[in-house]
């Protein structure tokens, strides 16, 4: 099956070229790529957060098989949908899903469910895929769409796939999709994603879950950032570092109601 854009020519570019342009545009040069474990990148449109996100992949080595977690916007589909087989049609070609990673991974995970509706419509993961297309053309993904649920479901779904990916035999970038606080004022909206930011630095889950939903931080991607840290832990991280955090405003002039970026490395 291949799963059609559904975020293309609001969130990116549809026509090819403009895309290629845009993204020549707003990705750096290559220095010197850092080997990651897994990532916290921003998922607005292109004009918005498109060059924070573009920095972080710019700076990372960027294996061939990548594991997205995405929020589940629209709260339709199953808790833990994962897709296991096609791929995912962008104006830069087709993506294709890691068959073979998603399968192994749904043997190693009892929350995983396959399901193709959670991610009709959900922008968070496919806004991320033309640009790790242009910087890694052999890449193959394993989307992952999560929803609704309890912290205990989500650290338990991180440990499982960290300890999956601990006995994979190929390297594996988990990326967590997520924007930070929304549609508040730039100073209340720094204030905020900084609690957030912190409790990431730490390496500390749990706090972040907590620290989130203490704070009323509109952070969309909490529990995929949840998830890639438990797992990241499972595999022997030992640092996260804040690559870029910007917000809306920077782009727009309005800073009285701005959504947050940040983007995080853990290694």
């Amino acid at each position: 099956m291949i799963r059609q854009p559904a975020a293309a020519g609001s969130f990116y570019p549809r026509d090819r070229d403009e895309l290629l342009t845009q993204l020549a545009r707003i990705v750096p040069p290559r220095r010197r790529p850092e080997a990651s474990l897994g990532l916290i990148a921003p998922h607005a449109g292109y004009i918005y957060s498109g060059a924070i996100a573009a920095e972080l992949f710019a700076d990372t080595e960027l294996p061939r098989r990548i594991v997205l977690l995405g929020p589940n916007h629209h709260g339709v589909g199953e808790q833990a949908a994962i897709c296991c087989e096609g791929s995912w049609r962008t104006p830069l070609g087709e993506a294709p899903i890691a068959a073979d990673l998603a399968a192994y991974l749904m043997q190693r995970c009892p929350l995983l469910r396959p399901d193709q509706l959670a991610h009709r419509f959900e922008h968070s993961i496919e806004v991320q895929i033309p640009l790790l297309q242009y910087l890694q053309p052999q890449l193959r993904i394993v989307p992952i769409c999560l929803g609704a649920g309890r912290l205990p479901d989500w650290l338990g779904l991180g440990t499982d796939l960290g300890r999956a990916l601990n006995d994979w035999p190929h390297e594996v970038l988990i990326v967590a999709s997520s924007d930070m606080n929304h549609f508040l004022g730039a100073a209340e909206t720094r204030r905020r994603d900084q609690l957030a930011i912190d409790a990431a630095l730490a390496l500390d889950p749990a706090c972040l879950y907590r620290t989130v939903r203490a704070n009323d931080i509109s952070m969309c991607g909490v529990v995929p950032a949840v998830v890639m840290l438990q797992a990241v832990l499972e595999r022997g991280a030992t640092q996260c570092r804040l690559v870029r955090y910007g917000h809306s405003g920077d782009v727009s002039g309005d800073l009285s109601r701005v959504v947050g970026y940040a983007a995080l490395r853990v290694r």
